[in-house]
């Protein structure tokens, strides 16, 4: 992935040859799978989003679909279109699905009490019948802070947008993580009695950025799309012949019961955008010429580098491993 010649930079620095990278991860993966996890198969959970589908595919690829196995594990405030997609994905690949619905499970823990109570301290008149989201401040627009709102849609389909200070923030997201671990629990029981390992689907995004639960959708024996940028998981996709209605799908979080793009969340900028921008802060690419390429000004391109260092600086903690007080030698 070098720069085509001296100050070309562009989203051609982030051109694959499709084949060979899905030759190489494929043969990592084998490799991996003998010598170090030594189980028969994967387990993965299906989003019908861009990340799990292509990660689906290269295990095809590398282990053939009678060892990969995907779940499907809708919720109640899950998008209708997640389901109709994962099954798409699945047949095409011609891989073995179980579908579980956790619905009852975060019922039993109280997710949606605790998120609706969470809710109703910014939007009091929030019910089991609104829906909502959270929003974040453009860092671009709003440099050096980061503002978070509850987007919340009544029953009469009026919206809501609030501020949202941090005690209820902090209660929302922790309600919502609910999620991605009963998500995972449920893979690693599927992983156990078929003495599979299970795929993690991170992009290189996501898992530099601290953009996974920890313990969560974070955890996993192998990340096989970890070094990819997104817009490179979108060129493998094509290459692996990922249906093109999962292709054009918008990335979304499919958390909230509202939907919810990834840059409306989370990052700073588009997909397309932030890969550059990630690119040209890990390659040393002056701003610049980063700006230039995303017709923006060399400041706001500043203002990324500094959020991608503030992410780094406060998610580091979910790539840690339990610590010891004393090293323990094998």
């Amino acid at each position: 992935m070098e720069m085509t010649s001296k100050g070309a930079f562009s989203s051609q620095v982030l051109q694959l040859d499709p084949e060979r990278e899905v030759a190489r991860i494929c043969g990592r993966m084998r490799e991996l799978m003998l010598s170090r996890v030594k189980r028969r198969g994967v387990v993965l959970g299906l989003s019908g989003g861009i990340d799990s589908s292509v990660t689906a595919a290269l295990a095809v690829a590398a282990l053939g679909a009678e060892r990969v196995l995907g779940l499907e594990m809708p919720e109640r405030h899950s998008a209708q279109e997640s389901e109709r997609f994962s099954g798409m994905l699945a047949a095409s690949l011609g891989i073995a699905t179980v579908k579980e619905d956790i619905s009852g499970i975060l019922e039993s823990v109280g997710f949606y009490r605790r998120y609706a109570e969470a809710a109703r301290r910014v939007v009091p008149q929030y019910g089991s019948d609104w829906k909502s989201k959270i929003v974040t401040s453009d860092v671009i627009d709003h440099p050096g802070f980061t503002v978070f709102y509850l987007v919340a849609q009544g029953p009469d389909g009026s919206i809501v947008k609030n501020r949202l200070p941090l005690t209820p923030y902090l209660e929302i997201v922790a309600a919502t993580n609910f999620k991605q671990r009963v998500r995972k629990m449920l893979e690693y029981y599927h992983a156990d009695r078929l003495h599979y390992c299970v795929a993690g689907t991170p992009n290189r995004l996501e898992y530099d950025q601290g953009f996974f639960v920890k313990l969560g959708d974070g955890a996993a024996d192998l990340k096989p799309i970890a070094h990819l940028y997104k817009s490179q998981v979108y060129q493998l996709a094509q290459f692996l012949g990922i249906p093109e209605e999962i292709r054009k799908r918008r990335p979304t979080t499919d958390t909230y019961s509202l939907a919810q793009g990834q840059d409306e969340f989370y990052f700073s900028l588009p997909y397309e955008k932030m890969d550059l921008c990630l690119f040209g802060k890990n390659n040393g690419v002056p701003a610049a010429e980063v700006a230039s390429a995303l017709g923006f000004r060399p400041e706001q391109v500043e203002m990324v580098f500094k959020d991608i260092d503030t992410k780094r600086a406060t998610t580091s903690y979910l790539h840690l491993p339990p610590l010891l007080v004393d090293e323990i030698a094998w």
